[in-house]
């Protein structure tokens, strides 16, 4: 197969792509809404509280918080601005080494954390999972492991 064979995108694909990036957006925008409407958080903070609140202690360096959530460091420190005046999470001295930080989910992070989690878990299972069969959901679950797999393997070959 030639290169222009290989990048070529037939019509078929170009209306599974524009489907899939329509069916993303609306989704997210809507879990969006749904997560400033029961819980007054975005997106974005749910990513950065739902990180912390499985890391142990509830705390994580900055760097491998935004290697988690896939921000760059200026995004996150945005973010953890807002959310710090806002009482969510808090930067502490790092216990271990004294010389770095630590993001902290604080009392009102957790709270708000869990008031969010069950309405948002129900609006995935509503939106998204109960709308899928079993087959399909095992096939975005692969599809999507292999487009992850490709991405890791740019980003290996791009930082060489």
């Amino acid at each position: 197969m030639s290169t222009s064979e290989v990048s070529e995108v037939d019509e078929a694909e170009w209306a599974l792509w524009d489907g899939f990036g329509a069916m993303h957006a609306r989704l997210a925008r809507e879990l969006d809404r749904r997560l400033q409407r029961d819980a007054g958080i975005s997106q974005g903070d749910y990513a950065v509280m739902l990180a912390l609140f499985r890391a142990p202690d509830r705390r994580l360096r900055p760097g491998v918080l935004g290697e988690q959530i896939g921000w760059e460091k200026s995004r996150l420190s945005h973010q953890l601005t807002r959310m710090a005046g806002r009482g969510l999470v808090e930067r502490v001295e790092c216990d271990s080494d004294g010389r770095g930080t630590e993001v902290v989910l604080t009392r009102a992070g957790r709270l708000a954390m869990l008031r969010a989690m069950r309405n948002h878990a129900t609006a995935i299972r509503t939106l998204f999972l109960d709308v899928l069969e079993p087959h399909e959901k095992r096939a975005i679950a692969d599809a999507s492991a292999r487009v992850l797999e490709r991405l890791a393997e740019t980003d290996a070959r791009d930082a060489d």
